[in-house]
C-alpha cells in the first residue's frame, strides 16, 4: 500500500517582506463590491456584448469584423442596383408603355365609332327598307351581320 505524505516547501512558511497588515484597511477601488450600484436589469445588449470583447481574441474580433462589413458592403450593393434597376424599369414603363396604352385606347374607340356607324347605316337601310320587306328574320340576320354575330344567334 501507498501511503503519502506532504512536504511542505520553505519558501512558503516564510512570511513576506511588506507593511504590516491593517485591519482597518478597506480596497474602495475594486471593481468586485458588495456595496456596488451594479443592476443587471438597467444593462442593455449592447454594453453586456461590449463587455464580452476581452474573451474573444482579437484575430476571431478581426475575422467577425470583415464578415460583417462584407456582408454589409454586399447587401448596400444589391439594394442600390436594385434601386437603379426598379427606376429603370419604371421610367421606361412611362415613357413607352403610357403612350402606347393612350394610342391602344385610341385605336379601340376608333373602332367602335366604326362599328356605331355600320349599325346605323345599317338601322336606316332597314328602315327605309322594312316597308319593302316582308320577312323580319332578314332583319334580323341584318343587324347580326351588322354587330358580327352568326344569324342563328342574332334570330334568338
Amino acid at each position: 500500500m501507498v501511503q503519502l505524505t506532504e512536504v511542505v516547501d520553505e519558501h512558503f512558511q516564510e512570511g513576506q517582506v511588506g507593511p504590516e497588515d491593517d485591519d482597518d484597511f478597506t480596497d474602495t477601488d475594486s471593481e468586485i463590491s458588495h456595496d456596488s450600484d451594479y443592476d443587471p436589469v438597467n444593462e442593455s445588449l449592447s454594453e453586456r456584448l461590449y463587455a464580452l470583447r476581452d474573451m474573444v481574441s482579437p484575430q476571431t474580433r478581426g475575422t467577425i469584423s470583415s464578415a460583417v462589413s462584407t456582408t454589409t458592403n454586399a447587401v448596400r450593393s444589391v439594394l442600390s442596383f436594385g434601386g437603379k434597376t426598379l427606376w429603370v424599369v419604371s421610367s421606361s414603363a412611362l415613357l413607352l408603355g403610357v403612350p402606347w396604352a393612350l394610342a391602344w385606347a385610341e385605336e379601340q374607340q376608333v373602332m367602335e365609332m366604326e362599328k356605331e356607324m355600320r349599325m346605323r347605316e345599317m338601322g336606316s337601310e332597314l328602315l327605309t327598307a322594312g316597308g319593302q320587306q316582308q320577312g323580319g328574320s332578314a332583319t334580323a340576320q341584318q343587324v347580326g351581320a351588322a354587330i358580327g354575330q352568326e344569324p342563328a344567334k342574332a334570330a334568338l
